[in-house]
């Protein structure tokens, strides 16, 4: 089998490509840099190298595939997060389409059953639409939660204030985490088997823990025990992130997403569609925190 697989050396396409390597396929990872696909290179690996935002070469890239993981690469400097994503899902569906290619499964989000108001998480709704459109192709769209790596924005929050939070994760609600080894071994299933038909959504899930037991499970892995969840309001996260760094388009369409978490409606039909969990918990993944906290 020939899969082409986007995302360059990423945490998720990474293991995705060595697994679909080891299992003896051909295997063509895509990505903008040379050198940083090169240890897939050499563990047999073809690369394509070039912007997912060319029309052209994806569509020679995706040429013979038997199938294809999707992904939209993150994009922190464009003023339209939403019309970059769109471009991309395009020029993939597009390639897919002309490419006659049967097989695809896409990295979509926990929040794309709202269509609208899970800030990033909508382009890849349109995404999920855009395919649809097209009968003939069979496509596992992968819901992920909440990325278990995205707590190392809390780094500087509990060195500059001792403390973590966000706009949401106050009270008894459940932050559904993941970890992205475990949305790797599960695209690697859906490739591997590609057992399904028509179009469908797989939910994927590591841990389910409230605010505080983050912040408990943090604190202790960092040798700051008691540092609680502080809840902020929307205007506080929106202007917290501009600080950082991030583009007005970004800043907002987080603190949407958060809203969204906070209220209730990002999560509503994992809880309905409640899958089984993956192997990473968060006593687990605080491992990986404290090295980097320490780093």
């Amino acid at each position: 089998m020939k899969y082409v697989i986007t995302g360059g050396a990423g945490h998720i396409s990474t293991p995705l490509a060595e697994q679909l390597l080891s299992a003896g396929h051909d295997v063509t990872i895509v990505g903008r840099s040379a050198e940083k696909l090169q240890s897939l290179v050499n563990k047999g690996a073809k690369a394509a190298v070039g912007s997912v935002e060319d029309a052209a070469f994806v569509k020679t890239t995706f040429a013979g595939a038997d199938a294809v993981y999707a992904m939209i690469p993150p994009n922190f400097v464009t003023d339209n997060f939403r019309h970059y994503q769109n471009t991309v899902a395009r020029n993939y569906t597009d390639a897919i389409v002309s490419n006659g290619i049967k097989n695809v499964v896409v990295l979509s989000s926990i929040g794309a059953h709202m269509r609208n108001g899970a800030g990033p998480v909508d382009g890849l709704a349109d995404f999920e639409d855009l395919l649809q459109k097209h009968s003939g192709i069979n496509v596992k769209f992968l819901r992920p939660s909440y990325f278990m790596y995205n707590l190392f924005a809390m780094i500087p929050l509990i060195k500059g204030m001792n403390i973590v939070g966000s706009n949401f994760g106050g009270g008894d609600e459940k932050i559904i985490l993941v970890h992205t080894s475990d949305i790797a071994a599960a695209a690697a299933e859906e490739l591997l088997s590609l057992n399904f038909s028509g179009f469908s959504v797989r939910y994927i899930a590591s841990d389910e823990k409230t605010g505080a037991e983050i912040a408990t499970a943090l604190g202790n892995a960092v040798d700051k025990p008691g540092i609680p969840w502080v809840v902020f309001s929307d205007e506080q996260s929106l202007d917290g992130m501009k600080q950082a760094g991030l583009t007005e388009t970004m800043a907002e369409g987080y603190t949407t997403m958060g809203r969204a978490l906070r209220e209730g409606k990002m999560q509503e039909d994992y809880w309905k569609n409640h899958p089984v969990l993956g192997k990473v918990k968060l006593e687990d993944f605080v491992k990986e925190f404290a090295g980097a906290f320490n780093a």
